[in-house]
């Protein structure tokens, strides 16, 4: 184990608390680890230890991420989001498939996938669109994790008016799915699209509302205008 791996974990038993790893456990249906550490507390010790080891090459950090990943400590993971975050003017192509891998291995639960894929993968996105079709292919995955952050990886950019065109062929290769975790996450999704541009998501979801899950409908008209709404729901 490396010696900031070692560091962390100390630090994170040091400020366990189990009221608060109660507490997590409440919002969540599966079963997860965590130390019962504050989110703020948490990003506190991941820049201190990036601090540490930002100099180091990046298969180096990967590596360290990985460690942290294998865990399967919640706390951990929000560690990684932040280390990989930081990494974002070194992207290059092909980290999407360590990303991917990831994903695919690790993430277990909504907090640990929306907390990296908002940011490391919405980055990563940003700066390289040509890969953002590589998100429909993960629209496929036998894994509900794969198939949520195909949707909120693109949350950031969506608040900012982007992607819309990639935003609904995601929420269409979604539509129908029956994981109510994939539903929220292409729900938000078209929400937070709806930001910039209401009239293209509303139409979507009027269009789309009869075979659109309750979930995802809720949503994705949960930043309209009450007229909207209202319009919205009296066809439910």
């Amino acid at each position: 184990m490396d010696p900031v791996i070692a560091q962390i974990r100390q630090e994170l038993n040091i400020h366990a608390d189990p009221e608060i790893q109660r507490s997590f456990r409440r919002f969540f249906k599966e079963e997860i680890k965590c130390y019962g550490v504050k989110t703020a507390t948490v990003i506190v010790i991941a820049r201190k230890y990036w601090k540490e080891i930002r100099r180091r090459q990046k298969p180096e950090i990967f590596a360290l991420c990985e460690e942290l990943f294998e865990s399967g400590y919640m706390e951990e993971s929000f560690i990684v989001s932040n280390w990989s975050y930081a990494l974002s003017d070194r992207y290059k192509r092909e980290d999407l498939v360590v990303f991917q891998r990831w994903i695919y291995r690790y993430i277990t639960n909504w907090a640990s996938c929306d907390s990296f894929c908002n940011h490391t993968i919405g980055d990563f996105m940003e700066k390289f669109p040509d890969c953002i079709n590589e998100l429909t292919h993960w629209t496929q995955s036998d894994n509900r994790w794969m198939r949520r952050a195909a949707a909120v990886s693109l949350i950031v950019p969506a608040k900012h008016g982007k992607f819309l065109k990639e935003a609904v062929e995601i929420a269409d290769l979604l539509l129908t799915d029956r994981d109510d975790m994939v539903q929220k996450g292409y729900g938000w999704l078209l929400k937070e699209s709806s930001r910039k541009h209401q009239n293209e998501v509303f139409d979507y979801v009027m269009k789309n509302k009869k075979k659109m899950p309750r979930t995802a409908f809720r949503y994705a008209i949960e930043l309209m205008p009450r007229e909207l709404k209202a319009e919205a729901m009296k066809r439910e």
